[in-house]
């Protein structure tokens, strides 16, 4: 009986308790309503063109042809699947497409930290703001103008071979587009060129919440320019580079295509091509359909977990997380 009597008693406190919760879950929304009304039309484009195409992901499971209906389409099961699995071209295509992947991520991070560490360094505001703004301008041209740059400085006549040969660091002109395993680097420079500047933004963003008082303490207390950057500014950066690592760790199989289809030849195949390109060539273009939604379900698949799983490590880790 006195089992009973307790479990009673905490049910009847539980029950207010979620309800008092739900009331109160209920009462912001009312107060929020507004907010919330402006997010409608944002969840409905995310529905329309994010999870609505979901339904596509069958095709990979079909030999697709389009002039049959639904019902109408042959299942072949995993088969794609285990042609992509088998195919040497398709590992190939996957080892590039981490390796750029990686290559991007690091120099990505490096570079743009670093930018913006020391863009808040300068003191001169006019020298600020050009650095700035030159740094920004790469990221505004569009691919096809970034690869026709990339590849006239790289060409046989091209300003690299000149200086190279005019510090006698080579001998003879070097197509370095034409060699296979430059163009990972090639390409790791051309992004980090590119959007360097625009990824330093958010970093001096995060720079810029932190409080001075803890830099003028620091000098107070006969801390030199560089203890300043490395005890308080990466400090107050930490929590922005954990979201974006995670973040981008999500992405680690989505290399881009641009630049390596603009970038990309007969003489680098072998180390250009990445999955969206494969899936451009060897899918849509063949019309094989069915296995083009393989390749794309696939990547999606392991950024998912890749994303999930860098989330749990960095909450494991007491560093917070995207959710």
């Amino acid at each position: 009986m006195a089992i009973e009597s307790n479990t009673l008693e905490s049910k009847t406190k539980t029950i207010p308790t979620k309800n008092k919760g739900i009331k109160a879950f209920l009462k912001k929304c009312k107060d929020q309503q507004a907010l919330l009304w402006m997010t409608v039309p944002f969840i409905i484009w995310v529905f329309i063109f994010k999870y609505l195409p979901v339904w596509g992901w069958t095709m990979a499971f079909q030999d697709f042809k389009p002039a049959l209906g639904f019902s109408d389409q042959e299942w072949v099961g995993f088969k794609h699947f285990a042609f992509l699995f088998t195919d040497d071209r398709f590992l190939g295509v996957l080892r590039n497409t981490l390796a750029q992947s990686l290559i991007n991520l690091v120099l990505g991070f490096l570079t743009a930290i670093t930018l913006a560490v020391l863009i808040n360094e300068l003191s001169n505001m006019k020298f600020k703001r050009v650095v700035q703004t030159i740094s920004y301008l790469p990221h505004f041209l569009s691919w096809v103008v970034a690869a026709a740059l990339v590849s006239s400085v790289l060409s046989i006549d091209g300003i690299i071979n000149d200086i190279l040969m005019g510090l006698g660091l080579i001998d003879d002109e070097i197509l370095w587009l034409g060699i296979g395993e430059y163009f990972w680097g090639i390409l790791g420079a051309a992004e980090t060129w590119k959007n360097v500047g625009w990824n330093a933004i958010i970093y001096l963003a995060a720079i810029s919440m932190i409080d001075q008082e803890q830099y003028e303490a620091a000098k107070i207390d006969g801390a030199s320019r560089i203890q300043r950057i490395f005890y308080i500014t990466i400090p107050g950066m930490k929590s922005v580079i954990i979201v974006l690592l995670i973040m981008n760790i999500g992405y680690i199989l989505e290399a881009g295509f641009e630049p390596q289809y603009l970038l990309g030849n007969g003489q680098n195949v072998e180390y250009s091509e990445n999955i969206d390109v494969f899936v451009i060539k060897y899918g849509i273009s063949m019309f094989n359909f069915s296995l083009a939604t393989a390749a794309g379900m696939f990547k999606t698949v392991i950024s998912f977990i890749f994303l999930i799983a860098a989330n749990s490590f960095s909450k494991k880790m007491g560093q917070g997380g995207l959710y």
